[in-house]
């Protein structure tokens, strides 16, 4: 059969999933919805917001990228050392991951942002810095938050995805001569990664929904941009309805790109 042929047949049988009754059901009902809301919902005041959500929905992909690469960064060592160690080091990444998964978000966020942020003015030295401008905002709380809170989640994550990895790999990986380095680089860490792609995707969405939370500290994302119409308009339903679907266009990225980066990494590694 032809390359040309098997893409025909490919695309035929991926329309025929979508012609299948349930899915046609749920197309019409999705259409309807989208129709009802459109006609009798009011949608007038988004012209008015439309800059305001824009800056909103940039300032809240920018916070979970940022803190999910910097959150990450953080989990691979606190992984690491809990199944290395040395003592010294094991422990206080476990006692950082078992306070960051044993206390609400919003506390973590709260003392960092009125407790730290509040004795910073007290030095002068501290006013007197370069740091003082970021210091005085917001952001720099909701972003230090939100890494601490990835970092300990994933922490554990990655620790058990380490100490999954086969030891017989990596002993063999030492007899071939191969360094340290070499061997977390090539062989231990690409394999603990691909074995938790799913769960780093989950993780990566239950940020996204965490991220309405810099909004409780005047960082404004695009919770704090629907939760300003509503107070503006006293509109309540439409822009929530707005805001869960963004949310969801959002998500459904996330979960195709980590689906796209599975599919791209060969099943085994090493």
């Amino acid at each position: 059969m032809s390359t040309h042929t098997s893409s025909l047949v490919d695309t035929a049988a991926r329309a025929s999933l979508w012609l299948q009754p349930h899915r046609i059901v749920l197309i019409a009902v999705g259409l309807g919805l989208v129709a009802s809301a459109a006609i009798f919902m009011r949608w007038d005041w988004i012209p008015a917001y439309y800059d305001l959500a824009l800056q909103g929905i940039w300032r809240t992909i920018w916070i979970l990228i940022v803190t999910g690469i910097l959150g990450f960064a953080l989990a691979v060592p606190l992984g690491l050392v809990q199944v290395t160690g040395p003592r010294w080091l094991a422990w206080p990444a476990n006692a950082f991951c078992t306070v960051i998964r044993g206390t609400p978000l919003l506390l973590q966020l709260w003392l960092l942002y009125y407790g730290l942020g509040s004795l910073f003015p007290q030095f002068p030295w501290v006013r007197g810095s370069f740091l003082w401008p970021y210091l005085r905002q917001a952001w720099p709380y909701a972003v230090l938050a939100l890494t601490f809170s990835v970092g300990g989640y994933v922490g554990e994550v990655m620790r058990g995805a380490f100490a999954g990895v086969p030891r017989g790999q990596l002993e063999a990986a030492r007899a071939y001569g191969m360094r340290r380095r070499t061997i977390f680089r090539r062989i231990w860490l690409p394999q603990a990664i691909y074995s938790v792609l799913p769960t780093l995707a989950g993780e990566t969405v239950l940020l996204l929904k965490a991220t309405p939370l810099v909004a409780t500290i005047t960082v404004v994302d695009i919770y704090a941009v629907a939760s300003r119409v509503r107070q503006d308009t006293f509109i309540v339903y439409e822009p929530l309805l707005l805001l869960a679907l963004i949310y969801l266009c959002i998500t459904g990225i996330i979960v195709f790109a980590f689906r796209k980066l599975e599919a791209k990494i060969p099943t085994r590694l090493g």
